[in-house]
Formats: structure tokens, C-alpha cells, sequence
């Protein structure tokens, strides 16, 4: 084999490897969710394994998204956390952002609005290097995931139906997160598990 056929050939199978890596790490629907661990806003570390045996439900989030805003002033969110963990759902709230980038809010800020806005989740977490944001590849605040008690990925997508930033949508809007952990409490399969989340981009 001629040189630069053997550099063409290592350079195909690097590539091949590279995307099988990439492939076993992605947040695939069907597949196990990524592992990852992660430490919340009072100091407690969280590891995803910990919670095999629950459903767990992750979101990204970004204050300051009229998106954001849109779901958690009119209390769409709030109230889809408070109906999950009141089943026994973990949720997980993640903001990606850079050090300094919108909605970055420093914990005691986040406190404030939690509490203002009757947020209810499990743990919130400032993912600043954007690694776990990343490794699911959260496009849009908010970005929606559902893992099963397995540890499968059975939703990745958008908190609704409607694509807009209007609290007057919300009422006509399906819930696809109500609808997957519905679909999971019954025994039965996710019907939309996949959809294209929208809102403002994640600022890693």
C-alpha cells in the first residue's frame, strides 16, 4: 500500500471511531440517557445514575428567554413540575450559560426567582463550562428531556405544541412533557418522542 493510500485509510477509520464514540455519548432518543454529574446551587452533587429507578426529567433553562418567561410567568412550568414530582418525578433544571451570559444568575438570584415564579423542581444546576449542555445537545431554552426509570431517553424536544413566545398560546398548546410521563405512568410507549425544541439558543 502506497503512502498516502495508508494516510487515507488511518484517517477514514480515526473518523469512523470518532463519530462511533460520539454516537455511544449522544442523547439519542431509544438510547440510555448520558450520565453525567453535575452540583446544584446549594452545593449538593447529583449524578444522573443515582436516580435509575425514577423518571427523571431535564430542562434548560435561560431566565431572561421570552420563551422562558412565557412559560413560567403565565406558570405553565411550575405547574408541570409540581404535577411530575408530586408523582415522584426528578427534575433537574439546567442553565448552560457561559460565565456572565444571559440568565446567568448567581444562586441567590436564582433562589429569588424560583421562588417568585413557584418554580418546583428537584435540584437546579449552573452547567458554566457547558459540558453536560453539551453532551445532550440542548439547542434552546427551554429544551426539554425525558428519561424513563430504565434510563432511556424517550423525549427530546420542545415543552409544547405551539412555536411562539405568547402566554395565549400555551391553553392550545399539547404538552408533550404531560403527555410522556402520562404515556410512562400508563405503561405505554411515548407517541411524540421527538420534537424540534424552539426558543432562544443556548448561550454556551
Amino acid at each position: 500500500m502506497k503512502p498516502i493510500q495508508r494516510i487515507l485509510t488511518l484517517t477514514v477509520a480515526c473518523a469512523t471511531l470518532f463519530l462511533a464514540i460520539n454516537r455511544a455519548t449522544a442523547a439519542d432518543v431509544g438510547r440510555p440517557a448520558p450520565d453525567f454529574t453535575l452540583t446544584d446551587i446549594t452545593g449538593q452533587t447529583h449524578r444522573l445514575a443515582d436516580y435509575r429507578g425514577k423518571i427523571v426529567v431535564l430542562e434548560w433553562v435561560n431566565q431572561e428567554c421570552p420563551f422562558v418567561v412565557k412559560h413560567y410567568a403565565s406558570g405553565n412550568l411550575p405547574a408541570t413540575q409540581k404535577a411530575a414530582t408530586a408523582d415522584g418525578v426528578i427534575w433537574l433544571t439546567i442553565n448552560s450559560g457561559r460565565p456572565g451570559a444571559q440568565g446567568d444568575f448567581e444562586p441567590a438570584r436564582v433562589a429569588e426567582w424560583a421562588k417568585a415564579h413557584g418554580a418546583a423542581y428537584t435540584a437546579y444546576f449552573r452547567d458554566q463550562d457547558g459540558k453536560v449542555g453539551r453532551l445532550y445537545g440542548a439547542k434552546t431554552t427551554p429544551h426539554l428531556y425525558v428519561i424513563a426509570a430504565d434510563g432511556t431517553l424517550v423525549y427530546n424536544g420542545a415543552i409544547d405544541s405551539i412555536r411562539s413566545a405568547s402566554q395565549a398560546d400555551i391553553a392550545k398548546a399539547e404538552n408533550y412533557v404531560n403527555s410522556a410521563l402520562a404515556a410512562l405512568k400508563a405503561g405505554q410507549p411515548v407517541k411524540t418522542a421527538s420534537t424540534q425544541a424552539y426558543g432562544c439558543s443556548v448561550k454556551y
